[in-house]
C-alpha cells in the first residue's frame, strides 16, 4: 500500500473517531466511552495470549488498577492523571507476585489457576471493609479533574470529554502494544506460544517471557480499570466477576486473536449488537445467554474469528491488484 494512502486511510479513521460522539444521545456516548475502556480491556488481553496463555483473571487484574488508582488519590491526595499510572504499576506488580506459582501450570491448569487467584482477591476486596469498602466497595472516587487547551475546554463530567481523553490513552496504549509486538520482545512472545520447545532449546527463557506478557497485559488492564474508575465514580467486587470475564473472552473469540484489530473488531460487533439489538428489543437481560450463542456459532462456524473475514478481503483486494498488470 502506497504511503499516502496509508496515511490518508489512517487520517480518515481518526477524524471519524473524533467525529463520532457527535449526534448521540447522552446514553450513547456514555456507552462508547465504556466501549473505548473495553477496547483496551480486551487488547491487553490479546497480549498475554501471545504467548499461548488464557487467563480467568484479567478482569480481576482491571480491578486491581480501579481499586489502586482510586485509592492513591483519597489517602495520598495524588493527582489522578498519576494514580492511574500506579493503579497500572499496582496491577503489574501483582501480576509479578503471582506468575510464580500460576507459571509453574500451562494450559488449561494455567486457566484453572487464574480463576482461582482471582476470586482470592475478588473475597479479599468483599471481605476487608478498610481499604477495601467490602461488598460495597469505593464510592465518589476522584474524578478527572477539567482543563483547559487553548479554546478547548474539557469537563469530564460530559461523555464526549472523557471519551477524547479515553481515546488518546487507549491510542497511545495501542501504538505501544503493536510496538511491542513486532519487536525481538514480540516475535519470541510468538515462538514461545508455537515452538516452545524449540525456543528452550535456542536459550529462550520460555516462563521469563510468559511472566513478562503477563505483566505487560495487566499493566495495560489495570490502566483500563483506573479510566474506569475515575469515570464511573464507585468500584465494588461486582464489578470484576466472572461474567465479565466472560464477555472478555466473547470478545476476543469472536474477533480472533491474531491480529491486533481482532478482539476489537469483536468488542466493537458485540457491542453494537448489545446496545442496538438487544437493548431495543428489550432482551438485555438475556445478554449472557445470547453471548454464549454467539461464541458457539463461532467456533463452529468462524473458528478464526471476524478478522479472518477481513484477511479475506484484504488477500482478495491484494490479488485484484496484481493480476492487474496481467490484464492490460
Amino acid at each position: 500500500m502506497p504511503r499516502i494512502v496509508f496515511l490518508l486511510l489512517w487520517s480518515v479513521l481518526i477524524a471519524l473517531l473524533l467525529a463520532l460522539p457527535h449526534g448521540l444521545s447522552l446514553s450513547q456516548q456514555e456507552v462508547l466511552v465504556f466501549l473505548t475502556i473495553n477496547v483496551l480491556l480486551v487488547s491487553s488481553y490479546r497480549l498475554l495470549t501471545l504467548t499461548g496463555e488464557w487467563s480467568l483473571g484479567h478482569v480481576v487484574i482491571m480491578g486491581v488498577g480501579a481499586y489502586g488508582s482510586a485509592l492513591y488519590t483519597r489517602h495520598f491526595g495524588i493527582p489522578v492523571p498519576i494514580s492511574m499510572l500506579l493503579g497500572a504499576a499496582t496491577a503489574a506488580v501483582l501480576a509479578l507476585l503471582l506468575s510464580y506459582p500460576l507459571f509453574r501450570m500451562k494450559g488449561l491448569y494455567f486457566l484453572i489457576g487464574s480463576f482461582a487467584a482471582s476470586e482470592i482477591v475478588r473475597l479479599l476486596w468483599k471481605r476487608m471493609r478498610e481499604p477495601f469498602g467490602g461488598a460495597k466497595g469505593l464510592s465518589r472516587i476522584e474524578p478527572m479533574p477539567d482543563f483547559d487547551i487553548g479554546i478547548w475546554q474539557f469537563d469530564f463530567f460530559e461523555p464526549v470529554s472523557y471519551y477524547y481523553f479515553s481515546l488518546a490513552v487507549v491510542g497511545v496504549c495501542l501504538w505501544i502494544m503493536w510496538r511491542i509486538e513486532h519487536s525481538p520482545v514480540g516475535l519470541t512472545f510468538h515462538a514461545v506460544h508455537w515452538q516452545d520447545k524449540l525456543a528452550e532449546s535456542a536459550g529462550v527463557n520460555a516462563r521469563a517471557y510468559r511472566t513478562l506478557a503477563f505483566v505487560l497485559a495487566s499493566a495495560f488492564a489495570g490502566l483500563s480499570g483506573a479510566l474506569l474508575a475515575h469515570y464511573v465514580g464507585t468500584v465494588n467486587p461486582s464489578s470484576f466477576d466472572v461474567e465479565v470475564m466472560v464477555f472478555v473472552l466473547t470478545w476476543a473469540i469472536v474477533g480472533g486473536t491474531s491480529t491486533l484489530y481482532g478482539p476489537i473488531l469483536g468488542c466493537v460487533v458485540l457491542t453494537v449488537l448489545n446496545e442496538i439489538v438487544l437493548r431495543n428489543l428489550g432482551f438485555e437481560q438475556a445478554r449472557p445467554l445470547i453471548y454464549g450463542l454467539v461464541l458457539i456459532v463461532s467456533v463452529l462456524f468462524l473458528p478464526k474469528g471476524l478478522e479472518s473475514l477481513v484477511q479475506k478481503l484484504l488477500e482478495r483486494r491484494r490479488t485484484a491488484i496484481a493480476l492487474q498488470p496481467e490484464k492490460a
